[in-house]
């Protein structure tokens, strides 16, 4: 990531974030009726899902002619003799990303999953609605909307979208103004064709739970959540994570808090517990994370969160 401050400097400045983050509603015109938590009955249930970005390299390898790699179909496979009960295959790594797939390949891909016994528990995209320029705000707005019929036709529930990094010299509330109009442009999308768009946290423009929760009021859409990544709120609070949790709509468990260059691990039953004290019903997507320098296989490292997260659960 290209942060332009580092985290002691925003932690000497968060005394601002509540002023900011007060006045960021008001541009855009949100109503006395902004979005509620989500309404869930049954109390908490919880499904492991697999992020593929865990096996970037291996399917970044095969997807750019750099030896056999790892295929998405490959994927499936390690996906099913590890007993997740789903997979998130990221669009990064579909044949001609950022090209939406042909429908015979997503067919297969559906078709492959379903014989493994595997849901598809969301899809994701590159794009930056933090950026000044409105015509490259503009050309990504049409790369989601694409993206989203891709995931309806994969029956994707949900996908996940960033914000962006923060610009220079624009204030937060300004940012925010266009970020949201570009996001329900993409929201009454996802309501068409049956698609939740998720909006990730990740020390972009969003690095604290009060900013994520001004973005999803601001939008004020039952088609729009959270993507809780648990490793990247910039003060790396469970607070933070219990505070998003009733706007949740997907996940990404990380193995650190604070980033993946940290020595500051999940407690992982902490975690657990945060998600069901909230109500939360669907999936929870691991994810694990390369650091540069360290040796990292991500069949190992894998298996190892797996077994964190089930023996938390």
């Amino acid at each position: 990531m290209d942060n332009r401050f580092n985290r002691r400097d925003f932690i000497k400045s968060s005394f601002l974030l509540p002023l900011c983050a007060a006045t960021a509603i008001e541009p855009v015109g949100a109503s006395a009726s902004a979005q509620t938590p989500i309404k869930r009955v049954g109390g908490p249930k919880l499904k492991i899902s697999l992020n593929a970005y865990s096996f970037s390299k291996a399917l970044n390898d095969h997807i750019k002619g750099r030896g056999p790699g790892m295929t998405l179909f490959d994927l499936l496979e390690f996906c099913a003799r590890n007993n997740f009960d789903a997979v998130d295959p990221t669009g990064y790594f579909f044949p001609g990303y950022p090209a939406v797939p042909s429908d015979s390949f997503i067919n297969e891909f559906k078709l492959r999953a379903f014989h493994l016994g595997l849901g598809i528990s969301g899809t994701g995209v590159r794009n930056d609605f933090a950026s000044p320029d409105k015509e490259a705000r503009a050309a990504d707005v049409r790369h989601v909307k694409e993206w989203i019929e891709v995931a309806a036709k994969m029956d994707a529930p949900v996908i996940r979208v960033f914000a962006g990094p923060e610009p220079e010299d624009h204030p937060w509330d300004e940012v925010a103004a266009w970020m949201v109009e570009d996001l329900k442009e993409c929201v009454e999308v996802g309501r068409k064709y049956g698609v939740i768009v998720g909006i990730q946290n990740h020390w972009d423009f969003l690095k604290t739970s009060d900013q994520v929760l001004n973005i999803i009021k601001m939008v004020d859409s039952e088609w729009f959540g959270v993507i809780v990544d648990t490793g990247y709120f910039w003060q790396g609070t469970y607070d933070d994570i219990a505070a998003v949790t009733p706007y949740a709509v997907n996940w990404q468990i990380k193995e650190k808090l604070l980033g993946k260059e940290s020595n500051v691990y999940v407690d992982m039953k902490k975690l657990i517990g945060i998600i069901r004290d909230g109500g939360y019903r669907g999936y929870i997507p691991i994810e694990t994370l390369s650091v540069p320098g360290e040796k990292y296989d991500p069949r190992v490292r894998v298996a190892e969160l797996l077994q964190k997260v089930r023996d938390a659960l």
